[in-house]
């Protein structure tokens, strides 16, 4: 009986650890969190970081829908680059979000296509894409690396 409850004791010790190390989970991950991990590949030097109120006048979302984001903008108004991370409260929005951030894009895309071609160029392969309450859409000459990041921590 004693060593039973030893080994009940040591199994039930080691799955107590293993579930301390998966990293909590993607409910519990905020914008920010997925933000510092794009950032550790990708550098946001170049960018400037923005508000609610940048978010506001960017995409219409609306505030009370938001958890929490990331925004970071080209710091020209002559650059597309732009990342925005965004968690809303609830999932059934990310759709909505989405289609506001679209016209964002088509926005851009009229302003650069004849002005700036190598800024057109990386609008048209941006990503926007959704996972749980998560919205990413990235424009950037490192998209690629943004993307497997934003899905990697969103398994």
């Amino acid at each position: 009986m004693k060593r039973f409850l030893s080994v009940l004791l040591m199994f039930a010790i080691g799955m107590g650890i293993l579930a301390g190390c998966d990293g909590g989970t993607i409910e519990e991950l905020s914008a920010p969190e997925l933000g510092e991990r794009i950032q550790q590949t990708v550098s946001f030097q170049d960018m400037k970081q923005g508000d609610l109120e940048k978010l506001q006048k960017l995409y219409q979302i609306e505030a009370e829908k938001v958890e929490n984001f990331i925004l970071y903008t080209a710091s020209s108004n002559v650059k597309a680059d732009e990342l925005a991370v965004i968690k809303v409260k609830d999932a059934s929005d990310t759709e909505n979000v989405k289609e506001k951030i679209q016209q964002r894009i088509e926005a851009q895309t009229i302003k650069l296509k004849d002005y700036r071609p190598e800024e057109y160029f990386l609008i048209e392969k941006h990503v926007l894409k959704t996972n749980g309450q998560f919205v990413l859409f990235a424009v950037s000459k490192e998209v690629d690396q943004i993307e497997s990041v934003f899905d990697e921590a969103l398994k």
